[in-house]
């Protein structure tokens, strides 16, 4: 396995995945074509350190903050959407676990995978609170079978941090959460990713078939159907840097929009070219926001931090949509090309939407929690 090489001082993460951006930039558009993953570039994020940047220095981490995961996901983002978007789901794991060891957990083991080079595969976003699959109790352990799309990354990951559904436990169904192997015996991945944008993620599928998962493999065991607080720690995770790589992908469509049509002054252009910068100011300020809130992981479990977290998450999504779509209609017909980066970007910042919670859900969620009836009613 690649280990890492931290940068010497934490100025130099942006640096650092500058020139990892810029090294893959070439590559981008073939890799939109053919849906296939940069495995090689996972290589020089362990290498660059970036991979563990998150973790904290005294686990063999690079001790970065939030904020600074986060730029570094929004610099990725401006020249490789489909890698940053896939980098974002390990780093919000790696969030996550520096959330707990913030607030007195053990987080030793995940910290010291993700030094010496893992990558985190992420299932949440299909699992959310129900879950899926099925579990067994056995002797030591557990055997679980299940299906689970998108898993970000997967070609690349080496650990499946995910959550299986256990309705027969003693006292009614229960939700495992665990963290397996990718190369644990049962475990296959299925080609299944095909869509219209972020094509190069390698989110396919990942089956599991009478996988055992050991006693000491599972970090937690809630009931299937309340509403657990793990959640929201997850949300204020992640959410911020998933959304700093979308806000990459819409920098580099502004960039280029304007280099396009830089020196003309029609007025519908200038007009068109302020809109565009409104969405994008408003979705900047929106993704500073909510790392401003994180507090650095500090922030408390609590639904308000979460409703409003993802309260901004849809506003946000909803104003980087509309910058590339105006960055699209400022520059004219070729953006509407395939030759044209823009098409892509256009394509790729969609997947905003999608990572929790869609719109529609996110509304009811945020209300629920205002009128003080609690996340799920």
């Amino acid at each position: 396995m690649t280990t890492s090489t931290i940068p010497e001082t934490t100025t130099d993460w942006t640096a650092s995945a500058r020139r990892i951006g810029e090294n893959l930039r070439p590559g981008v558009a073939e890799r939109d074509r053919t849906g296939e993953i940069d495995a090689a570039a996972f290589d020089r994020l362990r290498e660059a350190g970036l991979a563990a940047a998150l973790v904290p220095i005294e686990f063999g981490g690079g001790g970065a903050t939030h904020r600074e995961a986060g730029e570094i996901l929004r610099e990725l983002g401006r020249h490789d959407p489909s890698t940053a978007v896939t980098f974002a789901m390990h780093s919000h794991l790696v969030a996550t676990q520096v959330w707990r060891h913030n607030h007195g957990a053990d987080a030793t083991p995940v910290f010291r995978k993700v030094a010496d080079g893992a990558i985190l595969v992420s299932t949440g976003a299909s699992d959310w609170v129900g879950s899926s699959g099925t579990a067994e109790r056995v002797d030591g352990g557990y055997r679980v079978s299940a299906r689970k799309s998108p898993a970000s990354g997967c070609e690349v990951g080496t650990v499946l941090v995910t959550s299986i559904r256990w309705d027969d436990a003693p006292d009614g169904p229960r939700v495992l959460h665990c963290a397996v192997p990718m190369a644990a015996p049962g475990i296959r991945i299925e080609k299944t990713w095909d869509t219209l944008g972020l094509r190069a993620t390698g989110s396919h599928s990942v089956v599991l078939e009478d996988v055992f998962v050991p006693d000491a493999a599972v970090s937690l065991i809630r009931p299937a159907e309340l509403w657990p607080p793990l959640l929201n720690v997850v949300i204020g995770a992640a959410m911020p840097l998933v959304m700093a790589a979308y806000l990459g992908i819409a920098d580099g469509a502004v960039e280029l929009a304007t280099a396009l049509v830089a020196g003309r002054t029609d007025p519908h252009l200038c007009q068109l070219a302020g809109e565009m910068t409104n969405a994008h100011i408003t979705a900047q300020d929106l993704v500073d926001a909510m790392f401003a809130t994180s507090d650095n992981l500090g922030f408390a479990n609590t639904d308000d931090h979460a409703a409003r977290t993802l309260s901004r998450k849809t506003v946000a999504a909803e104003n980087l949509i509309d910058t590339v779509r105006l960055a699209i209609e400022t520059v004219g017909g070729v953006g509407y090309s395939r030759t044209c980066e823009l098409e892509m970007r256009y394509r790729d910042v969609h997947g905003s939407l999608f990572h929790p919670l869609p719109r529609a859900k996110q509304t009811q969620f945020t209300g629920r929690v205002v009128l003080g009836s609690g996340p799920l009613g």
